[in-house]
């Protein structure tokens, strides 16, 4: 357990700066790790209890290869779908293969192969592997890496109901997963991105550093990542008036514009310039409010998106950056948030450096070819489900269940033959796990200025036995301790480093094993050992001859409450 008592410059949050510290992991290369002793000890305890719960609802394990032969991705369609993430390479062969950042279309691959009748179905397998992604940047240690363990799972089924029955089983299965791990979690509606399919849930760990925003109704427990969560904007009605070019000098930005107007930013019209599978897009919002790029990417049915640059931007408003508009936009598709339908009275760019329109309105001036929700969930939005008022908070995405449909059986030719021996097309669905990112969740949700405080049930060592002083006496009671821990089934460290005691309290709370036991002089005359927890802080006196026994309860109370 190499501690350090400084975090490395490039660890920005709290997760990373803890496992760097506490001797979890080291870095290699950006967004890759190597697993040290102490985390391969909970990530072991994670997927431990990964394997139970999915054992226990009926799911079977498999371990399917990393190297994918791209025919299968390009029968998908996501060879090129995937975009720079998909780590591509070629065999000496000149054959085409990448790296498996996910595995529907191996283990669809594999059950189209296997699969030939009803009675072959239900079947739900997952596999614990590494996944690898390009990530563009690589940040946060294990929660935004290249390469990264991660469980997958996938169901197949007969039709809908069963796809919606296994769907249920893994929603069940994931929330037990979290519970155990100790951890405080919400399940929450999601945009399924590149895996595809009708609907999806995130589980997401409730964090304040969190780098994922979630919409939440307190009054009906509406929940979703702001990505997915609808947003119905009414705006202010607006004087209508002809369309007019004012000059705006320096007048950039939207608050530039609405100074320079001195009017409020929501009779702006922000209009971004985007490239949408090649092709120029405009994305016109309301002033004050935030684009969704992921709504922007699902309205336009795109495969990849990107915002134009410099060069673009001029070369298809003939101005500089800050001043485009739709009015004259000439060979670009104009989509337009819901909000923005028939208004009148919006300020908008002029398509000429330092000068903007004002009077515009939509349906007159210009009109949107597209219309979509399109803005970012914001607190104080209407909840869709019962109008009450939303508020944002911070969540770690650590797990993701999707129901595909047949997307892939469909491409990948999976089917099955029913009782009258009529072809069908199985039905499926997908359940990712972070078990990298679960860990590094779990400290962002349990750390204080001292270190990690582990939930008992993921800990590397549920008790760290500290002897003041390595001499014969103390040892031979620790080595005692320890021995009768561990035949009580407790997983148990001792420091017999010699060190001074306060260096080994500040590992012990930097490492975060939930209780100490500390043996000094004082103590042993006594007959007494002193027993503090990590969470607490609360320090207890008792006898050496009842120390197992009250260390073997207090753990087995803390397993037991996360069941």
């Amino acid at each position: 357990m190499p501690t350090l008592k400084e975090a490395p410059a490039e660890a920005e949050v709290v997760s990373h700066k803890l496992m760097v510290r506490s001797g979890m992991i080291r870095r290699l290369a950006a967004g890759v790790y190597s697993l040290l002793p102490l985390g391969v000890r909970v990530q072991r305890k994670v997927e431990q209890i990964l394997r139970e719960e999915l054992n226990r609802a009926g799911a079977q394990e498999v371990f399917l290869p990393t190297l994918n032969p791209a025919e299968l991705w390009q029968k998908t369609g996501r060879w090129e779908v995937y975009g720079k993430e998909l780590i591509r390479l070629k065999d000496r062969h000149g054959r085409d293969f990448c790296l498996g950042p996910t595995h529907e279309e191996v283990i669809t691959d594999l059950v189209a192969r296997e699969v030939r009748s009803y009675r072959d179905l239900p079947l739900n397998l997952y596999q614990i592997q590494t996944k690898f992604r390009d990530e563009i940047r690589p940040r946060f240690g294990v929660m935004r890496g290249r390469e990264f363990t991660m469980k997958d799972g996938y169901s197949f089924d007969r039709d809908e109901a069963g796809a919606e029955n296994s769907y249920e089983e893994m929603v069940q299965a994931y929330t037990r997963i979290f519970q155990r791990c100790g951890l405080k979690f919400s399940a929450v509606e999601a945009d399924s991105g590149a895996i595809g399919g009708s609907f999806s849930h995130e589980f997401m760990v409730m964090a304040d550093t969190g780098e994922e925003a979630i919409s939440v109704c307190d009054s009906c427990g509406y929940a979703a990542n702001v990505e997915k969560s609808p947003v119905t904007l009414k705006l202010p009605e607006n004087e209508g008036g002809e369309l007019e070019k004012v000059h705006t000098p320096g007048a950039h930005s939207i608050e530039e514009v609405s100074e320079f107007f001195s009017l409020p930013p929501y009779r702006m019209l922000k209009t971004l310039l985007y490239v949408a599978d090649g092709e120029p897009v405009a994305a016109m919002i309301p002033g004050h409010r935030e684009l969704n790029e992921i709504k922007l990417k699902n309205a336009l049915d795109a495969v990849d998106i990107e915002l134009a640059d410099a060069e673009t931007v001029e070369k298809l408003t003939n101005s500089e950056v800050g001043f485009a508009g739709p009015v004259g936009l000439s060979d670009v598709r104009l989509v337009a948030d819901y909000a923005i339908e028939n208004i009148e009275g919006l300020i908008i760019g002029a398509n000429q450096t330092n000068y903007h329109y004002t009077g515009a309105r939509e349906g007159r001036d210009f009109t949107a070819g597209v219309f979509a929700d399109l803005t970012v969930a914001q607190e104080g939005d209407t909840c869709p489900n019962c109008e009450a008022m939303l508020s944002i908070r911070r969540g770690i995405e650590v797990g993701h269940v999707f129901k595909l449909g047949c997307k892939y059986s469909d491409a990948l030719d999976a089917t099955y033959q029913d009782e009258n021996g009529e072809t069908h097309t199985i039905v499926m669905g997908c359940y990712g796990i972070g078990v990298g990112r679960t860990v590094a969740a779990a400290i962002e949700q349990n750390h204080d200025e001292d270190g990690i405080i582990w939930p008992t049930p993921i800990a590397p060592y549920h008790v760290d036995i500290i002897p003041v002083r390595v001499d014969d006496e103390t040892m031979k009671v620790c080595n005692h301790i320890y021995d009768s821990l561990e035949a009580a089934g407790l997983d148990v460290a001792l420091d017999d480093r010699d060190e001074r005691p306060g260096v080994k309290f500040k590992d012990a709370d930097l490492i975060g094993f939930p209780y100490k036991a500390v043996i000094g002089p004082r103590g042993l005359k006594e007959g007494k050992i002193e027993i503090k927890s990590r969470r607490t802080g609360e320090t207890q006196l008792v006898a050496i001859s009842e120390s197992v026994s009250f260390l073997e309860n207090l753990v087995s109370e803390e397993m037991k409450s996360v069941r």
